[in-house]
């Protein structure tokens, strides 16, 4: 069987965002797979090895996204595919999940993982939408997997739930410690091929706006002594209205 994993870079955790041009500044940014899809991969390596399976590891990115591929095939995805083209960075999160599932689809994938939500817009359509696109069932928010029943949860608290054939996963954090590349895997990865292929939509259904950070904040004040305690009791009380 074939078991997809659905991968996205994202700016590292750690990085300064700066804004320029009512857009992302990526000149200094260091990118890194989001951590919630790590944790989706390591589910869809577990599961094709429970399975006697293979997993494909899908993107929808630019090219710098190529050596997030080529980590996962370190440690074991064994097909690769990114999605993109001119202009499909206008595409919203509808127009994205409708390309990976078309990918996932076309490459007969039986099941699907993916992270509960990207690290950097943290929207948590990706699975949904996928699903809806190959009208699956989503399982979300899966802290732990066994690869017949998942574990995710609920209104109640934990709930467990047994997986159908086909279903789309996807993952929170709380599965099994993630497996790092060996050396072996690594030189192997370097001679793995990325295949590309375009989205098939061009529209968008929504429009992104410009990017602006947030007003700066006024300095504090400082005030010392018992004569500024009244001073500080008005303010408090009609300036940040906290009493």
């Amino acid at each position: 069987m074939k078991v997809a994993a659905l991968i996205k870079q994202v700016p590292d955790t750690t990085a300064k965002i700066i804004l320029s041009g009512g857009g992302l500044d990526e000149s200094n940014i260091k990118w890194s797979m989001s951590p919630f899809d790590e944790y989706a991969l390591e589910a869809a390596l577990s599961h094709a090895e429970a399975h006697g399976g293979e997993v494909i590891a899908i993107t929808f990115g630019p090219e710098r996204a190529d050596k997030m591929l080529k980590d996962a095939a370190a440690v074991g995805a064994k097909h690769l595919f990114r999605i993109w083209n001119d202009g499909a960075d206008a595409l919203d999160a509808l127009g994205v999940a409708a390309a990976l599932a078309e990918v996932a689809s076309s490459e007969g994938a039986e099941m699907i993982f993916t992270g509960k939500a990207s690290a950097d817009l943290n929207m948590s359509a990706t699975g949904p939408g996928v699903a809806t696109a190959l009208n699956w069932p989503c399982i979300s928010f899966v802290s732990e997997y066994n690869n017949d029943s998942a574990v995710r949860v609920g209104p109640a608290g934990k709930e467990r739930v047994s997986l159908p054939k086909n279903c789309v996963i996807t993952c929170d954090k709380g599965l099994p410690d993630l497996r790092r590349a060996n050396v072996k895997g690594i030189m192997m990865a370097k001679k793995a091929t990325i295949q590309l292929s375009a989205p098939t939509a061009s529209t968008s259904n929504t429009e992104a706006g410009n990017l602006s950070s947030p007003p700066e904040k006024q300095p504090g004040r400082t005030f010392e002594g018992a004569d500024s305690v009244s001073e500080v009791v008005q303010l408090l009380r009609n300036d940040a209205k906290v009493i």
